[in-house]
């Protein structure tokens, strides 16, 4: 590996691990990573793909159904449910927490906490997604470092 090789690796590890120590992601992702092989190895992109268009149309009926005059507090729930059952199967800590919050209040039948647990699920959604897109470049910039390498040897 050459030293523009050897320094994008030093910078995905650090900024990889700095994912991990501000809470952004936990151990989940690291096991999704581990399913990931020469055989599919798009995998994590995929399933980080999908679950960003699953959370969007999420978002999208949460901020629907709390625009209700009528609120279905249970069905509000149920969404709120499976965003943080899709956050934590990808190891999106911070979105996972943020959603524990938000079903509270939709226990409770709290408007106000709903909307501010919006709010909050949307900040947390939308720092993850592009810290997730940030990780994906670089590693996608560093296999393509290496595949220059082996073109010039």
């Amino acid at each position: 590996m050459d030293g523009m090789a050897v320094q994008l690796q030093q910078q995905l590890f650090d900024y990889t691990a700095s994912l991990f120590n501000e809470g952004f992601l936990d151990d989940q992702f690291n096991q999704l990573e581990q399913l990931q092989d020469e055989t599919n190895p798009d995998f994590v992109v995929e399933v980080v793909t999908l679950f960003f268009d699953d959370a969007e149309r999420l978002l999208n009926e949460l901020t629907k159904s709390l625009g209700q005059e009528n609120i279905d507090f249970r069905r509000l729930d149920a969404y709120v449910h499976q965003l943080k059952g899709s956050s934590s199967s990808i190891g999106a800590q911070t979105i996972d927490k943020a959603c524990i919050s938000f079903r509270n209040f939709c226990t409770e039948k709290n408007v106000e906490g709903c909307l501010k647990s919006l709010q909050q699920v949307k900040h947390e959604y939308s720092l993850v997604k592009t810290k997730l897109e940030t990780l994906f470049k670089m590693e996608q910039e560093l296999l393509a470092s290496r595949l220059s390498d082996l073109k010039v040897e």
